[in-house]
């Protein structure tokens, strides 16, 4: 199952989720830090501020809670990016160790709904922008229906092409667009800087513990929960010799770096401008937008969607590696291009069809963010337990020291999935009916009305018994395995 493809730097990968060969395990763990950087120092990252302050938290309230939920869970995504080192192969493929061969499908496709959306929602971010920019600037007329059309095929198509090209193209291009990314960022911040309001930010009143649990929870699923079903992806092509804690440090790093500043300055925009805030809900970037000199709308425009289209990229490639370890037979390029275009579905119906955007967002976020933080505490524990790499043969092989199901962490992760949604809720139900089903365990701690119905606490509880429950019920499993000669 070794890949021998000998794929060169510049050239279209045609890897899939086989084993990496030893020839192309030269990364360093440093090499980590530009797609996880370049992924996440979009100026999207500014509109949580003002969904953060919406929990009804003071900014320094909000800030504490951006530190913690952004650098926990994109250290998360460090720990199981050590999977991809381990294993030499794409996290769902990894994680059929924890699960067993078939078993792994299960979270798989929750994986590969969980990257689908992410993807959706960046291009659908993007094609508002470019939308809101260009009625801004007096270019839209009538043919608003037909600009978005536009700008709508464009954004999947650069998704697309850039994900089927793979990892190596990628990594060049990410190079590339942290600079370009990071300097017109800066310069956004330096021009907005003067409609900062200390005194409107200061009088934002504190909130309970309750809702600051309930805006990290919204951040942690946002930001790295999010990205943790592909975190070993990019991990499996590092060097045998690659330290461990340099592998977390550096996807910590990287991922954390340009959420933390980009939130907090965008709780400082919200708390400053109503209007801002309350643009945000349907147009993310576009609200954004709205302080910027004319001259500057159109690099605005080009970061915004340069960035956006970043990690939208990074997305596909993995949700299309995940497809694959499903049991569809065909070529990485070709997962990726179906992806993309169940992608630009997606796009076409909040763009033309959702009355707003956040009641989508977070109905999305919330609902598979408890099925992702169980089977990511499984994953954790499953790591932490093993002291050996994995055996790559048997990733492959029902019937090899892996097995075809662990029926033991499909149960732990059926336990979590009802204990979690029984404790969240959606919170812009005329916005997402569809989702009113969860928070039936709430009266057990005040009701849908209680001080805690808004924290999502779910998400938390999943990720915590994921971690203990496997940790309780495998460690004999882990063991035995361990002991097994490696074929």
């Amino acid at each position: 199952m070794s890949s021998q493809s000998g794929t060169q730097a510049g050239a279209i990968e045609l890897t899939g989720i086989e084993v990496v060969g030893e020839a192309e395990r030269t990364a360093r763990p440093r090499q980590l830090f530009l797609p996880w950087f370049a992924s996440n120092i979009s100026v999207f990252g500014m509109s949580y501020g003002a969904w953060v302050l919406g929990f009804g938290i003071s900014f320094w309230q909000a800030t504490l809670v951006v530190l913690i939920g952004v650098v926990l869970s994109f250290a998360i995504c460090g720990v199981i990016a050590l999977g991809g080192k381990r294993g030499s192969v794409p996290t769902m493929v990894m994680s059929r160790a924890a699960f067993g061969v078939q078993g792994a499908k299960a979270p798989g496709i929750i994986s590969w709904l969980t990257s689908i959306g992410w993807e959706t929602i960046l291009a659908i971010t993007a094609v508002l922008a470019t939308a809101t920019v260009f009625e801004r600037l007096g270019w839209v007329g009538e043919n608003k229906v037909l600009l978005n059309v536009i700008a709508a095929g464009v954004v999947a198509a650069l998704i697309v092409l850039g994900a089927m090209a793979g990892y190596h193209i990628i990594m060049r291009m990410q190079s590339v667009l942290t600079w370009i990314t990071g300097i017109t960022t800066i310069i956004y911040v330096l021009l907005v800087v003067p409609h900062i309001r200390w005194d409107a930010i200061m009088a934002i009143p504190a909130g309970p513990p309750a809702a600051m649990i309930g805006a990290m929870t919204m951040v942690m699923t946002g930001m790295g929960l999010g990205w943790v079903n592909i975190a070993a992806d990019w991990a499996r092509y590092q060097s045998r010799e690659a330290k461990g804690a340099a592998i977390v440090g550096w996807n910590t790093f990287g991922g954390s770096l340009g959420p933390v500043v980009l939130i907090t300055f965008g709780l400082m925009l919200a708390g400053s401008s109503a209007e801002i805030s309350e643009g945000i809900s349907n147009d993310p970037v576009g609200a954004l937008a709205q302080v910027l000199p004319t001259w500057f709308l159109i690099p605005f425009l080009l970061t915004a969607i340069l960035s956006l289209l970043s990690g939208a990229i990074n997305g596909i490639y993995s949700s299309g590696l995940t497809l694959l370890t499903l049991g569809i037979t065909i070529p990485r390029h070709r997962a990726s291009l179906i992806d993309g275009l169940i992608l630009s579905a997606g796009t076409v119906y909040v763009v033309f069809f959702a009355e707003n955007f956040i009641g989508p967002f977070q109905s999305f976020l919330i609902t598979l963010g408890v099925p992702l933080a169980a089977w990511a505490g499984i994953m954790m524990a499953d790591i932490a337990l093993r002291r050996k790499d994995y055996d790559e043969k048997a990733l492959f092989d029902g019937a090899g020291r892996y097995g075809a199901f662990n029926w033991t962490a499909l149960g732990i992760m059926a336990v979590c999935c009802i204990v979690g949604w029984g404790f969240v809720v959606n919170g812009f139900a005329e916005d997402a009916a569809w989702n009113n089903w969860q928070g039936y365990l709430l009266p057990l701690i005040g009701g849908r009305d209680g001080v805690w119905a808004g924290g999502n606490i779910g998400v938390i509880f999943a990720l915590i018994l994921g971690f203990g429950g496997y940790w309780l019920s495998c460690r004999g499993r882990v063991a035995a395995q361990e002991e097994q000669p490696t074929a």
